[in-house]
């Protein structure tokens, strides 16, 4: 550790005023040198040219010394500690589910590039400000699984959400298995706050568990749902058919979501439809959620403090014995 920090305080701040002796003396000396040494009047110096010494011109160092083992003296006498403080943090997290539709639809490109990619940014933005919060990953099209249980590593996180693709599951909009599956993990938590995000752009057309027993599912296990319809108004650029080879044949289509359906689920569970038709209205939407559901996070401060005194005090010793052992022999002057 160094001299000095910036976690520096003194107990006794006071004695600092007297270091503004120091250039006081510094200009005592200063005429007081002047008095002391003779002046003689010569016509011309070329004589004298070359002729100051190196122990002459070290004689400068004798003051200097004696000033800093003053300052170090008084900077002791002030008394500076040293705070070292510790945070004692305690969080009461909230547990958060993201569901993210895959179904081909998501492709569509009235966001850009599309759908999809705007919604993972966005989602990885949301994650880097819940710090203290498991976050797990549910994704869904014809059907649901599971892509990350929750966990307080967000670059996990963040690394399934990045790596999410259309095709890997069988083409659909299955919202009930969606949201059963992310239900499933979240039942057995036992922190007081729990949520689902649950985010599509269609009709619920596939899987086995209809979208409104989930959010009865959901009620009864006391987890909150949000749900946000993501796409523009009116028609879209959107994958319409497949090609024998892969990949999918664009054309326009008809935005349709089942806004009524996803109002009710929110409903149901105490969270909260948004529609967004933009990127920019995704932002504010996970945005809102974020303020919605805050972190309850206690902080307890505790500090302690080093006495530093000793440091100074023993570096005006040091300054104060070698300016006097200089001026005795090395830089002695006849009186």
């Amino acid at each position: 550790m160094g001299l000095w920090s910036e976690n520096m305080s003194f107990v006794n701040p006071l004695f600092l005023i007297l270091l503004g002796l120091i250039p006081l003396a510094g200009f005592w000396y200063y005429t007081r040198r002047q008095r002391m040494h003779t002046q003689m009047k010569v016509s011309n110096l070329a004589a004298f040219k070359g002729q100051s010494s190196l122990r002459g011109k070290f004689l400068i160092v004798l003051p200097i010394l004696r000033a800093l083992a003053f300052a170090s003296l008084v900077v002791a006498l002030a008394r500076p500690q040293l705070t070292l403080k510790e945070e004692d943090i305690q969080a009461d997290g909230i547990d958060i589910f993201l569901v993210i539709d895959l179904s081909s639809s998501m492709l569509a490109q009235d966001f850009k590039p599309d759908r999809l990619e705007v919604s993972k940014r966005v989602a990885m933005d949301f994650v880097d400000k819940r710090t203290y919060d498991r976050i797990g990953l549910s994704v869904f099209a014809g059907e649901a699984f599971t892509q990350c249980p929750l966990t307080t590593d967000h670059t996990v996180v963040k690394g399934f959400l990045s790596a999410l693709e259309c095709g890997i599951l069988q083409d659909g909009t299955a919202i009930g298995m969606g949201l059963a599956s992310s239900v499933n993990r979240l039942k057995e938590s036992e922190v007081k706050s729990k949520v689902v995000i649950l985010l599509t752009d269609g009709v619920n057309n596939s899987g086995y568990i209809k979208p409104e027993t989930a959010a009865e599912l959901a009620k009864e296990f006391n987890i909150k749902v949000y749900t946000i319809g993501v796409g523009s108004e009116g028609d879209a650029i959107a994958p319409i058919s497949k090609k024998r080879g892969g990949g999918f044949v664009y054309g326009f289509t008809r935005v349709q979501i089942d806004e009524q359906l996803l109002r009710n689920i929110s409903y149901m569970t105490g969270g909260k439809y948004f529609r967004a038709t933009n990127e920019r209205a995704l932002e504010q939407i996970y945005e809102q959620i974020n303020q919605l559901e805050k972190t309850k996070i206690d902080v307890t401060t505790i500090k302690r403090y080093s006495e530093e005194f000793y440091r100074f005090a023993f570096l005006g010793l040091i300054f104060l014995m070698l300016e006097i052992l200089m001026r005795n022999t090395v830089l002695r002057t006849l009186p």
